[in-house]
């Protein structure tokens, strides 16, 4: 068999071997990408949003403006974080207050992540912001504070008030921020 047959019938010559190996390859990589992009895009349309969410969410802290309405920041707040497919909760601590910072570190550690992964804490100051929240319905008798804000951005009795302090502030805090939230998908049903 000569050369020119055996390339035209595609035996015996590897490069001619290579070449259709290499086209299948790359059609089914072709394939692949398109099929991975129409899942997401399908996803994304099931789940209602027309923006992209991150792959994977994590817990974080949003410090809040110093000053302005507590009410119309928590509902801008809320609105930003509903759109990325978080819950907002609005917390209250202080620099001098050690379950504070122990749990705002826990946060930013990203060891809250497991429970927590979709959970934005728009972060106000005790000393700085207490007659504010105060007035918009975020007074408290401990710290931390966190509370599920209402509609209208006002505190809610959905609320988690202070913790023990050392190590274990919070394991102690994690169960009880856990039980507010589920009471609060649960009401929003």
């Amino acid at each position: 068999m000569s050369k020119r047959v055996a390339d035209e019938e595609g035996d015996d010559d590897v490069s001619g071997h290579g070449q259709k190996w290499a086209a299948r390859a790359g059609l089914v990589l072709c394939c692949a990408a398109l099929l991975g992009c129409s899942r997401e895009e399908a996803s994304q349309r099931a789940a209602g949003s027309s923006s992209a969410r991150p792959a994977a969410l994590r817990a974080d802290v949003e410090p809040a403006p110093a000053s302005g309405e507590v009410p119309a920041l928590v509902q801008e707040a809320r609105d930003r974080a509903r759109r990325e497919g978080r819950e907002l909760v609005v917390y209250v601590g202080a620099s001098w207050c050690e379950p504070c910072t122990r749990f705002h570190d826990a946060v930013k550690a990203g060891q809250l992540d497991a429970a927590f992964p979709a959970l934005r804490l728009l972060e106000f100051d005790l000393d700085r912001d207490r007659d504010r929240l105060a007035e918009a319905g975020y007074a408290s008798e401990m710290i931390p504070l966190f509370v599920v804000p209402g509609e209208d951005g006002r505190g809610t009795p959905l609320r988690v008030e202070g913790s023990v302090k050392g190590e274990r502030a919070v394991d102690e805090i994690v169960p009880r921020l856990e039980a507010v939230l589920a009471r609060a998908r649960a009401a929003a049903r």
